[in-house]
């Protein structure tokens, strides 16, 4: 019997926040999420990885849940 997977859910994720001033890891996180310039917004499966990342650099992002 297979299972059926459920829909990951997505998230956009919305750089709102200079990160001048701020550490070089909470930089490389922002370009590891795909960012390139400010107000940009990216969408990413939810998981339990792009939450972690989301997490260090929450002062600097805006998340909202995608809806399909």
């Amino acid at each position: 019997m297979q299972r059926r997977q459920q829909p990951v859910a997505k998230l956009r994720i919305t750089w709102v926040k200079s990160s001048i001033g701020y550490k070089e890891t909470q930089k490389r996180t922002l370009v590891s999420l795909g960012f390139h310039r400010l107000n940009q917004s990216v969408i990413h499966d939810d998981s339990m990885a792009i939450r972690g990342m989301i997490n260090k650099v929450r002062h600097l992002v805006k998340v909202e849940e995608e809806s399909s």
